[in-house]
């Protein structure tokens, strides 16, 4: 019987990430068919014994890139020089420890310190991000220096997954950079595009969010089930419940196959991996049709939105040109007439 691909994220530090990798964890994902997109956050000894065990035992392993919390931790405009030299580090370091992926995952999203500004002084932060407006040249090259690495990574036999926010769909389906300039976000192209769908952050809204949404995408990111970067400054918003997980999980299933959760960690802490092993995919779900209405509509709004910021360049001196012609067609018709 057809069931969803799950992948599951892991963000953990060194000494948790040994422990979590027991011989019952493996087993459960083994069972599952399950993949797992490991944070690469060093390059350690440590971390490479855990990749070799989970590919020996036959769970598939993505190498999702990360950088140092002082560089940003995720991929941005701003960081796409470390992003490059990172992936360099990790493939040496792949090398040295015979390493085998399944694949390697850019995880796209603002500078960390942006994110924690947000929540500290919301006003003054997006005041701080305007002139990001006219930083076309810089997101240009980072466009440019990101397709580069994806060709890079495709040259050293991996595929490319990226994870995004959703957003990203509204800004190409009206041709806008505007987002992507404010957060310093990048769209690019690879294998196969994650939305970061988490309904945890997006109470009470997130079933018509995930409703919304799911239909255009390739593959869906759900949670938050628990665990995370850990940042001065960062609210962490309550884990999803069993329920929510669930309701999310079948919903999801209703226009994607490739799924991923985050986090694994906290999928152990609550006790879904066990309860997963005899999940039923098929008990009926009611879609939240009136929760995914406001979305459209929502959606259509910022979509407005963006649209215009994009064109306001054009718009503004087109409006005074027209201004002009009009004056002139005034003045000239209130000439006398010529004898």
């Amino acid at each position: 019987m057809a069931r969803p691909r799950l992948s599951f994220f892991c963000e953990l530090e060194t000494e948790p990430l040994e422990g979590l990798f027991n011989d019952v964890l493996i087993q459960r994902l083994v069972s599952l068919k399950a993949t797992v997109c490991l944070g690469i956050l060093d390059l350690s000894q440590e971390r490479a014994a855990v990749v070799r065990r989970l590919y020996r035992s036959g769970v598939p392993v993505v190498a999702w890139l990360l950088l140092p919390k002082d560089q940003g931790y995720w991929f941005n405009a701003q960081n796409f020089p470390q992003a490059l030299d990172r992936y360099e580090q990790f493939r040496l370091w792949s090398a040295e420890q015979n390493l085998v992926w399944a694949g390697v995952g850019l995880d796209i999203e603002p500078h960390i310190r942006d994110l924690v500004a947000l929540e500290r002084t919301r006003g003054r932060m997006i005041l701080k991000m305007l002139p990001r407006l006219f930083h076309v040249r810089q997101m240009r090259r980072a466009r440019m220096a990101y397709r580069a690495l994806v060709a890079l990574i495709h040259a050293n036999g991996y595929p490319v997954e990226s994870y995004q926010f959703p957003l990203i769909a509204d800004e190409r389906r009206v041709g806008s950079t505007v987002l992507q300039r404010l957060a310093g976000v990048v769209d690019i192209s690879v294998d196969r595009e994650v939305w970061m769908l988490y309904t945890s952050l997006l109470r009470p809204n997130g079933p018509g969010i995930l409703a919304s949404y799911a239909p255009e995408a390739s593959a869906l990111g759900l949670g938050v089930t628990g665990g995370g970067v850990v940042e001065p400054g960062l609210s962490a918003p309550a884990p999803l419940t069993w329920e929510e997980f669930a309701r999310d999980l079948r919903l999801a299933w209703l226009w994607c196959d490739d799924l991923f959760v985050f986090s694994l960690e906290g999928c152990v802490a609550q006790g879904f991996i066990d309860r997963l092993q005899s999940f039923d995919w098929d008990l009926p779900i009611l879609t939240p049709d009136a929760g995914k209405a406001r979305v459209d509509a929502w959606r259509g709004t910022i979509q407005s939105g963006l649209w215009l910021a994009q064109r306001l360049p054009y718009i503004i001196p087109g409006m005074g040109a027209g201004l002009l012609v009009w004056m002139g067609l005034k003045r000239y018709r209130r000439l006398p007439p010529s004898t």
